[in-house]
C-alpha cells in the first residue's frame, strides 16, 4: 500500500485514504524504499576513512594535539596538503579556454600520448618495437579507468579477483556491476620463493573461477599497495605473468585480464617495474595469448597533486592492433555514456609541463621531494614500531602502512583515547604515512603496542 505524509503534521496519527497512520509508522517505513532500487537498498554506512578522518578533525578543533594517520592524501609536516610547484604553475599559465572547453571523449590526443610515457616508463618503447599495440583513454581519475573495465572486462554476475587485503572502494566499484568479489591472501602462509606472493592460492583461484566463468580478471594494486604499502619484487611479478600465460593458453576461449592499479607507482622504488618485467617475460621467448590483456589502470591525482582535478587514464597492452581499437572503442561509448568526458585542465597542463624539459624536470625534484617525506616517515614509523614490538606488515612503498589485527575497531577506538587516529579496515589498520608527520610515527607505535590484542 502506498504511504503518504500530511505536510505540516507532526507528532500523532493521521486519517489517510481512511487509515490511521502513525508517525512512527511512517519514519520506519518511508525512509525511501519506494524510490530505491533493490541495488541502492543495500547501499549504506559511511566511508571509513572519512569518518575517522571526520574524528580527527574534531579532536584538532577542540585543541587536542592528535596524530592524523586517516586520509589518503600527502600531507607536510605542518599538516597542510603537499602540492608540487611545478604542476601548479602549469595550472597558473593555463589559458583560459582550456578551462572552460570538453575535452575530446577519449582525451586531449598529445595527453593520451603522453600517458602511455609515464605508466610505461622507457619499456615503452621496447613494448613497440616487440609490436605489442598500446591504447590509452582518458578518465576522471584511477577510480574511473577500474570503472571502465568492471563495466567492460567481465560478464554481470562473475566474479574478480583481488587480493585479501585491497582498498574498501573496490568493493562498491564492482558491486555496483554486479560483480561479486574472490581473494587469495596478501602473503603466502609459509616459505616460498616469493615472499610477498601467494603464487599458489592464486592459481587455485584462477583454476576454480574458470569452471564457473568464461572471463577472468584480476585487479593488482602494485606497486606501493594500499592498505599495505607492499611491493612485489621483480620474481613476484614475473611469476604472475607467466602463471597467467600459462592459464590463457590452457583455455583459449577464456578471456584473461589482469588489471594494475598503478596509482601510486611513482612513489615506489620500481615506479616501472611491471612494464620492465612484462618486456621481459616476452623477450625471453614466452607467447602472448589472444586471449590475454593487460591494463594499468593511472592516476594522476598522487604523482602530480592534482587529486580534484580527476584525471587517470586506462592504459590497454595487446598485440593485435585490431584488438585494441575495438577496446578504445567500447570504453569511449562506456565514458560517453557514464561521465560524458574527463576534465579537459588537466589533460592540458600536464601535456604542457611534461613537454617543457625544464617544467620536467622540475616535477620531477619536486616529485622525488615528496618521495623522501614518505621514505623518512616510513623508515622512522618501522623502527619506532620495532622498539615497541608492534609487528607490521612489509611497507616498502608509498602512501600507507599495515597492522594486522583481528579486531580493528577495537584496536583503533583503543588509539583513538590515545589521540592517535588511524583506519579501521577489514583485516587490520591502516596506517596513514601520507598524512601523519615524523612527529607522529612515536606515538602511532605507542598506541599500537598498548592496544587490545
Amino acid at each position: 500500500m502506498l504511504r503518504w505524509r500530511i505536510l505540516g503534521q507532526t507528532g500523532r496519527g493521521h486519517e489517510c485514504v481512511g487509515r490511521t497512520i502513525s508517525s512512527a509508522l511512517i519514519a520506519e517505513h518511508m525512509a525511501g524504499e519506494t524510490l530505491l532500487n533493490a541495488h541502492a537498498l543495500r547501499k549504506h554506512g559511511n566511508d571509513a576513512i572519512f569518518s575517522w578522518f571526520a574524528r580527527y578533525q574534531k579532536a584538532r578543533d577542540s585543541g587536542i594535539d592528535a596524530v592524523n594517520a586517516t586520509v589518503g592524501s600527502l600531507l607536510e609536516e605542518d599538516g597542510s596538503l603537499a602540492t608540487n610547484s611545478a604542476v601548479v604553475e602549469s595550472v597558473r599559465n593555463c589559458p583560459p579556454v582550456e578551462f572552460s572547453a570538453y575535452a575530446p571523449l577519449r582525451g586531449l590526443p598529445r595527453f593520451l600520448d603522453l600517458s602511455k610515457s609515464l605508466a610505461l616508463g622507457d619499456a615503452r618503447q621496447s613494448l613497440e618495437n616487440a609490436g605489442i599495440s598500446i591504447g590509452s583513454i582518458a578518465t576522471p581519475g584511477g577510480s574511473g579507468a577500474l570503472y571502465l573495465t568492471a563495466a567492460n572486462l567481465v560478464e554481470r554476475g562473475h566474479s574478480v579477483l583481488l587480493r585479501d587485503r585491497h582498498w574498501a572502494p573496490y568493493d562498491g566499484f564492482l558491486s555496483g556491476s554486479d560483480l561479486s568479489i574472490e581473494t587469495w591472501p596478501l602473503l603466502p602462509s609459509g616459505d616460498s620463493q616469493y615472499p610477498y606472493f601467494d603464487l599458489t592460492s592464486f592459481e587455485e583461484k584462477i583454476s576454480s573461477l574458470k569452471m564457473k566463468q568464461d572471463k577472468i580478471m584480476i585487479w593488482l594494486n602494485d606497486p606501493a599497495h594500499n592498505p599495505t604499502g607492499l611491493s612485489l619484487t621483480a620474481e613476484g611479478r614475473i611469476a604472475l605473468l607467466d602463471s597467467m600465460i600459462t592459464s590463457a593458453l590452457a583455455d583459449p576461449e577464456i578471456g584473461h585480464t589482469l588489471v594494475i592499479d598503478a596509482a601510486y607507482s611513482l612513489y615506489a622504488d620500481d615506479a616501472y617495474g611491471w612494464a620492465d618485467s612484462i618486456v621481459e617475460v616476452f623477450d625471453n621467448g614466452s607467447p602472448w595469448p589472444e586471449n590475454l590483456l593487460l591494463c594499468f589502470a593511472v592516476s594522476f591525482s598522487k604523482s602530480h597533486t592534482i587529486y580534484g582535478m580527476r584525471n587517470g587514464v586506462l592504459i590497454s597492452l595487446h598485440p593485435e592492433q585490431e584488438v585494441i581499437d575495438r577496446l578504445q572503442n567500447v570504453f569511449g561509448v562506456t565514458g560517453r555514456s557514464t561521465w560524458s568526458a574527463a576534465p579537459r585542465i588537466g589533460q592540458y597542463c600536464l601535456t604542457d609541463l611534461h613537454s617543457s624539459p625544464e617544467q620536467g624536470a622540475a616535477w620531477a625534484t619536486e616529485c622525488e621531494r615528496l618521495k623522501k617525506i614518505l621514505d623518512n616517515r616510513r623508515i622512522t614509523l618501522l623502527a619506532n614500531c620495532e622498539a615497541e614490538g608492534v609487528i607490521l606488515n612489509p611497507a616498502h612503498d608509498g602512501f600507507f602502512a599495515w597492522f594486522e589485527c583481528d579486531q580493528p575497531e577495537i584496536v583503533a577506538e583503543h588509539c583513538a583515547k590515545q589521540d592517535v587516529f588511524v583506519v579501521p579496515l577489514e583485516g587490520g589498520i591502516r596506517i596513514g604515512l601520507c598524512s601523519m608527520p615524523l612527529t607522529g610515527c612515536e606515538r602511532v607505535a605507542k598506541a599500537l603496542a598498548s592496544a587490545p590484542r
